[in-house]
């Protein structure tokens, strides 16, 4: 069965007191977590000898506490919250009296493909005397010989990683297991050229650097949009923080490598920060030429908030997320898409003095505002993304025994759901002053999530006695904003008076017309007589 994931190794010298009961439950508890225990010994006796005094009440356990989490100078803190924190569980007196953090980043080794060395021509004597023709010859073999080699044609199949010479005698090195030996056979770089001068880090350390490079010129580049849009002094100042900021990441650049490549890699610095400046300066982006500060602090965001979200998911397991994570989700977001589109729309309606059913939105419609409301609420998203961040890097206000970051993370998220959720509902109202803005210049309506107002006249079938009007009386010389008809009534907005007008949609007729500008020429004299 697979065990847990983790990250980080950090062997623990725990200390356990209560005797053995206690003892016993420390044990089983280190098991139920997958923590190896390396070995034990009383206290005061084994590596703590002269170290600790001796107590028969207290058992020292060399513990390997395994859990998320980036590799920094606070990373033995954290192995320690997690003896603090399992202590609390479990209501044992346990203390992590010493943590050593277990580093075990991986060689990045060169691969190489093995091949055979047969179709090569043989050697020449030493004596043996070539004439320049043959010379010619040999050397276009030789150079047939490398090409193919090269591109793969004489592959066994074998791979093999080391440095060159470890290489070359893996792959010469007679086969394990008593097998017949293989035929003699050469080594070339999966990869391009070998460098011996080039010394790689290793794999871990590797990817930080990276990832501390690329943040460094995203700081470069977001120092030089800001710089272009100041002016005086201002200017200066955000293109010499441009500047450093560039410095830094040719530093990292620099020490790329242990050894070697600091010159390609100091010209790939280059080139990728000319790449970054061309794209965020010179890009077409919206109306604009180049990125804002704010499209830019905006990327910034989605790219945190995704990488954030994923390190606090990942530490779930997949029984967690499908048990208990994954329905409640689920649930939240299908009820919240059914009724928020109603929502906005009986809000929109409100500001109209209007009712939702006056409007008739289709259902469509109503789930595409719901998923833009969503899609405005996932700025909620940024407050766990930063806490999965914090949490990886074992800060000390998120470690599992610091109740009161808990409240504050409540306290937060709750502060910023409803400040999302406030500037997703005020939609609606910015929809309705946009409408009656155009309104009040006579100029084509804004839509709203399927509501399509337009100027209509309104033409009556029947003489003004008989019209059943609500909410005023209706002047058909004059256009008027109409939402459509909806359960057998016609929904009007009077623009002079601000209020709503309706009436039954067999008294009257629709006559859609280009703007609020035009005159409507209905007369009840023109009805037929008799209506």
């Amino acid at each position: 069965m697979q065990g847990r994931r983790y990250d980080q190794r950090v062997l623990v010298l725990v200390e356990v007191r209560g005797g053995q009961r206690d003892w016993d439950e420390a044990e089983r508890a280190f098991g139920e977590r997958e923590w190896p225990v390396v070995t034990s010994f009383a206290r005061g006796e084994g590596s703590s000898l002269g170290v600790l005094r001796g107590d028969p009440s207290a058992r020292l356990y060399s513990v390997e506490v395994r859990f998320f989490g980036a590799l920094n100078r606070r990373t033995g803190r954290a192995a320690a919250w997690q003896v603090e924190r399992l202590a609390r569980v479990k209501r044992l007196e346990m203390y992590a009296r010493r943590c050593e953090p277990v580093d075990r980043d991986r060689e990045q080794l060169t691969v190489w493909w093995a091949h055979g060395v047969a179709h090569r021509p043989p050697r020449v004597p030493a004596p043996r005397p070539l004439t320049p023709m043959a010379r010619l010859r040999r050397a276009e073999a030789v150079a047939r010989a490398r090409f193919t080699e090269r591109r793969g044609y004489r592959d066994t199949g074998t791979v093999v990683t080391g440095t060159a010479s470890e290489a070359r005698r893996l792959s010469r090195m007679d086969p394990p297991g008593g097998s017949a030996p293989g035929s003699a056979t050469d080594v070339r770089p999966a990869s391009g050229r070998e460098r011996g001068h080039i010394v790689p880090r290793r794999e871990e350390d590797f990817h930080r650097r990276v990832y501390r490079f690329a943040a460094w010129l995203f700081a470069m580049t977001f120092c030089a949009v800001v710089a272009r849009q100041q002016d005086g002094v201002r200017t200066w100042v955000w293109g010499c923080a441009a500047v450093l900021c560039l410095l830094a990441a040719a530093r990292l650049a620099h020490g790329m490598f242990a050894s070697g490549g600091r010159g390609g890699s100091l010209l790939l610095c280059g080139v990728v920060a000319a790449y970054f400046l061309a794209g965020a300066l010179g890009a077409d982006v919206g109306d604009s030429r180049g990125w804002t500060p704010l499209q830019m602090l905006t990327v910034f965001a989605v790219a945190a908030t995704a990488g954030g979200i994923w390190l606090l998911v990942r530490r779930w397991t997949w029984s967690e997320w499908i048990t208990c994570a994954a329905p409640l989700a689920f649930a939240a977001v299908v009820s919240f898409v059914v009724s928020s589109g109603s929502v906005l729309h009986a809000m929109y309606a409100d500001g109209l003095d209007l009712t939702p059913e006056d409007l008739d939105v289709p259902p469509i419609w109503q789930a595409t505002s719901a998923v833009k409301v969503l899609s405005l609420l996932s700025f909620a998203l940024f407050v766990p993304a930063l806490w999965g961040i914090a949490k990886h890097v074992h800060a000390p206000f998120v470690s599992p025994v610091e109740r009161l970051g808990v409240v504050l993370y409540a306290v937060t998220q709750f502060t910023v759901l409803a400040l999302c959720l406030t500037g997703a509902l005020e939609s609606a109202g910015d929809a309705v002053k946009d409408l009656r803005a155009a309104a009040v210049r006579k100029a084509e309506l804004p839509s709203y999530f399927g509501v399509e107002p337009e100027w209509t006249c309104v033409e009556p079938t029947v003489p003004a006695a008989k019209l059943g009007t609500r909410g005023g009386v209706l002047s058909p010389e004059r256009p008027y904003v109409s939402f459509g008809e909806a359960g057998g009534t016609v929904s009007l907005w009077d623009e002079p008076t601000g209020k709503a007008l309706q009436m039954p949609a067999e008294q009257v007729r629709l006559v859609p017309v280009a703007d609020g500008t035009v005159r409507c020429t209905f007369s009840y004299a023109s009805l037929p007589k008799g209506d």
